[in-house]
């Protein structure tokens, strides 16, 4: 027997209502929200800081710890063994236990290790420390979904995403300059402690300055009355309970809904281009447009900084068409399918004789793809049955989304070595998922609201 869809204070409110509502408070006091965002904008900075030390280390640590080259990829790739499987026990259990406390738990443990890489003696240590770096930075992304889900209402809601997940591209423009200095200063070690050093100072930030939504000192009741009428799902019920309007939904059961499915396609395919550029695209840079050292410096930065903007504009372009009356399902879809679209053009940067020319397509793509991640990271809130289960889709796509960063870096070394270092075969692999991608987010995602949940 179906139980019907349910739209308590705490949830999320028919589409409608969702993108109208009180106005907008001002005054800093009647915005803490945006405080609250920006201390998920640091904590991913951070975390993005510390998972990238290693690979402007490792050069320098192969001589030291006696590492060769059959085992720096094996160390690289291991954080994402214990990452990606993290993203579902992580979601779980920010969704019983609130993502202050989660966030704060891994924060500490990622902390812990980085400064504990700096200790050690050989491979078998370095290895253990990877799996349990990836471990510790598992809540990190389920956590800011679930704070943004609550804080915001869903007319803010992709802006908001969007500024919390710049801050992996800030962690990885800052990682190269801070951990060289460290590294010319003292060396390599040094490198590790300071950046662990930096998460344990967020650490106790997070814990003094982030705040319940639903405590004495979250929201004012201007701000209250502002994000409930728009959506924000407060979660009222105490942790590991269901507020009796809730639908009782076991976890197991979000994997029936063809748009959880949808979320987790669509996600590894977008994934799976961003960590070319996280991975191959200096090499790219190298080895087929001819750039020196000194042009890969200047140059390969650029995209990123792109993709700073293409975030930012493509959360205020979701936002803003909800607030001119587009429906949620229109809103966030218009935005992932054009985003992950325009993206495709990575395939035609082999078409183009001018490295320049080769790099603003590349430029183009990824800020496409930082486009359409701000309504992804928005969909786990705005789909998610119960406010018990935002953190739970967050880690289930998030989980898919880095299955692509293990075999996307493998497929493209497979891919040059087979086709004898050419990169037209994974550029044009590229492009193709971004347009199934698109496909995937138009046709697969049918609607963009609440999963309807039979009685457990």
């Amino acid at each position: 027997m179906k139980t019907p869809r349910v739209a308590p204070a705490t949830d999320t409110p028919p589409q409608d209502e969702a993108t109208t509502g009180p106005p907008r408070p001002r005054g800093l006091r009647h915005n803490t929200r945006w405080l609250m965002v920006f201390l998920c904008f640091l904590g991913m900075t951070v975390n993005y800081v510390d998972r990238a030390t290693i690979s402007i280390s490792l050069p320098y640590m192969t001589d030291d710890l006696h590492i060769g080259p059959e085992w720096q990829g094996v160390i690289l790739s291991m954080f994402f063994v214990t990452y990606a499987l993290g993203q579902l026990p992580a979601g779980a259990l920010i969704d019983r236990y609130g993502e202050k406390r989660m966030f704060a738990i891994g924060g500490l443990l990622w902390s812990l290790v980085t400064v504990g890489t700096g200790f050690v003696r050989g491979i078998g240590s370095l290895l253990f420390a990877r799996l349990a770096l990836g471990a510790g930075e598992a809540p990190a992304y389920p956590s800011c979904a679930k704070s943004v889900s609550r804080w915001f209402p869903v007319r803010e809601r992709a802006l908001a995403n969007s500024v919390w997940d710049n801050g992996a591209r800030a962690g990885t423009a800052v990682v190269a300059p801070v951990v060289t200095a460290l590294i010319a200063w003292q060396g390599w070690r040094m490198a590790f402690w300071v950046t662990g050093a930096v998460a344990l100072l967020w650490v106790a930030l997070w814990l003094k300055a982030y705040r319940e939504p639903t405590a004495r000192d979250g929201l004012s009741a201007e701000e209250r009355a502002y994000v409930t009428a728009g959506g924000a799902r407060l979660e009222e019920s105490p942790a590991g309970e269901t507020a009796p309007q809730e639908p009782a939904v076991r976890w197991r059961d979000l994997f029936r809904h063809r748009t959880v499915w949808g979320m987790m396609i669509g996600f590894f395919c977008l994934n799976y281009v961003i960590y070319f550029f996280i991975t191959w695209f200096p090499s790219y840079l190298v080895d087929a447009r001819g750039f020196d050292l000194l042009k890969l410096g200047f140059y390969g930065a650029l995209p990123g900084i792109v993709a700073i903007a293409g975030s930012l504009l493509g959360g205020w372009t979701s936002d803003t068409l909800l607030r001119r009356g587009w429906s949620v399902t229109r809103a966030r879809k218009t935005c992932l399918v054009c985003g992950m679209l325009f993206s495709s053009v990575i395939a035609f940067a082999v078409l183009v004789p001018s490295a320049m020319w080769a790099l603003t397509l590349l430029s183009v793509s990824y800020a496409s793809l930082a486009f359409s991640a701000a309504s992804v990271a928005s969909l786990p809130a705005d789909v998610a049955p119960t406010p018990r289960h935002v953190a739970s889709l967050g880690g289930i796509q998030n989980f898919a989304s880095n299955l692509a960063g293990v075999l996307g870096s493998t497929t493209t070394g497979l891919l040059l070595g087979f086709f004898h270092h050419s990169f037209v075969a994974p550029l044009m692999l590229s492009g193709a998922l971004c347009v199934v991608g698109a496909l995937t987010y138009g046709l697969v995602i049918q609607r963009v609201e609440p999963l309807r949940m039979s009685a457990a």
